[in-house]
């Protein structure tokens, strides 16, 4: 691939890079991240080249976890990626607005929904945990544990069912981009945009994208 990921994204890059392109270049990312073989960056110089605009080439919707930073993870510098995040990678309203933002004004080709391993919002859900704010927030997880078949225990005490919820969320949520997304859809349909899964490995810090994708 003739994008140099090791500067700052710019109209012209952006532009040359196509939907699958751009998801390989994460798959790339996070290649070089597992060889502990990252690119080497002058944030100084991309601080500069992003002031006066920005041209990330995908947006990554992924979990609040912090063992899964997605610009590290995936070995991504300054201006390359959005970034939204939300305690099991879920959409709403306002996340959707946000990913329209990303792909329809601000042109990324790739929209990544970022799963992960142990998931702390899954097991809560699993679990039908009541606190606060985190009680709403869990609803949004509910249709992916109510999914999963499990004849044995459905709680967190079973890391083979908080897994298959983790996986039925990632496919729940890719498939209520399409369906909650006018905009998004249309992109998808016409070849500007993908809309892909993804799982991250927080014992190892591989990603696996599902191919094709889980929804």
């Amino acid at each position: 691939m003739s994008i140099d990921n090791s500067i700052a994204q710019n109209k012209e890059s952006q532009d040359r890079i196509s939907p699958d392109q751009a998801v390989e270049l994460l798959k790339e990312g996070n290649k070089r991240f597992l060889a502990d073989k990252g690119l080497a960056r002058n944030y100084e110089d991309q601080i500069k080249a992003t002031s006066s605009g920005q041209y990330p080439f995908a947006v990554v919707l992924s979990c609040i976890d912090s063992r899964v930073p997605a610009e590290i993870v995936f070995d991504q510098g300054i201006g390359d990626i959005f970034n939204v995040r939300v305690a099991g990678n879920f959409v709403n309203q306002d996340i959707l607005g946000s990913i329209e933002y990303g792909c329809k004004v601000a042109g990324s080709k790739a929209v990544v929904v970022l799963g992960h391993a142990s998931c702390g919002a899954v097991k809560g859900a699993c679990d039908d945990v009541k606190l606060g704010h985190i009680t709403g927030m869990l609803a949004n997880l509910k249709p992916a544990v109510q999914a999963v078949e499990e004849d044995g225990d459905r709680t967190s005490a079973n890391p083979e069912f908080v897994q298959k919820v983790v996986d039925m969320n990632i496919r729940l949520t890719s498939e209520a981009i399409r369906t909650q997304s006018d905009v998004l859809r249309e992109m998808e349909e016409n070849g500007e945009i993908t809309i892909v899964g993804a799982m991250y490995d927080v014992k190892t810090g591989e990603v696996t994208f599902t191919d094709p994708p889980l929804a």
